[in-house]
């Protein structure tokens, strides 16, 4: 008996998905259970695992996008298949497959009158003719083309330019893609403007070098800034609530809670993975939630709903060695939090020239909702509870 693999429904508004890359090979002996490959969408990735035991046929290969719903591949429990190696990510389809699937495709899209006339009087198989169209589709021209130099022709726009020496083109990912069309969505749609100021780490630095030995002894999780930028961030918003809401049309939708989106950087892009009811949770748990969804970003194994909701983002561009930036809105939030790489500069304390480790820090705040004095007290309020974080009572 053959068991179809098909594209799985990754979420209520998602009709593609990507090949991410096969973890079995075409015609490889597969278990119930194992993991047969990764489905990308331009939300989260999936792990789709093998619900029967037999023989593997890959009928789609890694990087094709496909509906969900689609076909991908079959196991045939009657067929007794190879031991196999883990394939590359660029791992393309079987032979036995992809003329039949190319043929099918071809045969049956749509074709204008022009089109299927100069088939028809030219009785040519249009599968064999490689369509420069929209979506593929094959055009007259396609047609007096093949019919001319009696040979199939590459799939290649006829305008495209060739690339030189040096130029490679490869298809942004799904991820990649959705990261896109966020950013200028954000651009588009809000009135972006961005505050700056600055806090002195001495006093966070301090405690967080006293207790950060006997913190991870103990609950086996490291102590990080990002605990302290967090509780301080959830302060701030206290005090200035609109940056913890959002415009829905004519209305502002304001939250009474603290769902905080940590943007991290993965090598696949930008994924922004949400710490619920932050304002609920203890120094320990918090930093455990943060160490949990690090390990999942890193691994590509968040899912929709780790991603999904948030009504504020923190970004650290420090890690990376950023002094200054201006982050873009994750819509449809109000404000985003900038952090930025700590550095020694001199600075006047007391009348006095002092050496100090200092932080820019920036919020990006939709000035639809929230006005320049609202943004000018957030960041007040957060410095002044990182320069004094006793005042965050965290339970050290």
């Amino acid at each position: 008996m053959k068991h179809s693999i098909k594209a799985p429904s990754v979420g209520e508004s998602v009709t593609e998905v990507s090949i991410l890359k096969w973890a079995k090979q075409n015609g490889q002996q597969v278990k119930t259970g194992d993991l047969l490959l990764e489905i990308e969408s331009d939300k989260a990735t999936v792990e789709i695992i093998a619900e029967a035991t037999g023989a593997l046929s890959v009928m789609k290969p890694a990087g094709e996008r496909i509906a969900v719903g689609t076909v991908i591949g079959m196991i045939d429990d009657a067929v007794q298949g190879t031991a196999g190696t883990t394939p590359s990510a660029t791992a393309s389809a079987p032979a036995a497959f992809a003329p039949t699937a190319a043929k099918a495709s071809q045969a049956e899209q749509p074709m204008s009158p022009a089109v299927r006339k100069a088939v028809a009087e030219s009785n040519v198989d249009v599968s064999q003719i490689a369509g420069t169209g929209k979506d593929g589709r094959v055009t007259k021209g396609d047609v007096i083309g093949y019919l001319a130099g009696g040979t199939v022709r590459a799939a290649t726009p006829v305008a495209e330019v060739p690339a030189r020496t040096g130029e490679r083109r490869v298809q942004m990912s799904m991820l990649r893609s959705r990261i896109a069309e966020r950013l200028v969505q954000a651009q588009h749609t809000a009135a972006i403007l961005t505050t700056f100021n600055e806090a002195d780490m001495t006093a966070v630095m301090a405690l967080r070098n006293k207790h950060k030995d006997s913190f991870k002894a103990k609950n086996g999780v490291p102590l990080s800034f990002m605990s302290f930028f967090t509780y301080a961030a959830i302060e701030a918003l206290k005090a200035v609530p609109e940056v913890n809401a959002y415009i829905e049309g004519r209305n502002i939708v304001y939250h009474d809670y603290y769902d905080i989106g940590i943007a991290v950087g993965t090598e696949r892009g930008l994924v922004v993975p949400v710490v619920r009811n932050a304002e609920k949770l203890s120094v320990v748990d918090l930093e455990k939630k943060l160490a949990e969804l690090a390990v999942k970003a890193r691994d590509g194994k968040l899912s929709i709903a780790d991603m999904s909701g948030g009504t504020f983002t923190i970004s650290n561009g420090g890690v990376y060695g950023s002094l200054l930036s201006t982050p873009i809105l994750n819509m449809p939030q109000s404000g985003i939090l900038g952090m930025h790489k700590i550095q020694e500069r001199p600075i006047a304390v007391n009348g006095k020239v002092e050496i100090r480790p200092m932080m820019y820090l920036a919020l990006s705040y939709d000035h639809r909702i929230v006005d320049g004095k609202g943004a000018v007290t957030f960041l007040v309020t957060l410095k002044d509870f990182i320069e004094h974080p006793e005042k965050l009572n965290l339970g050290l």
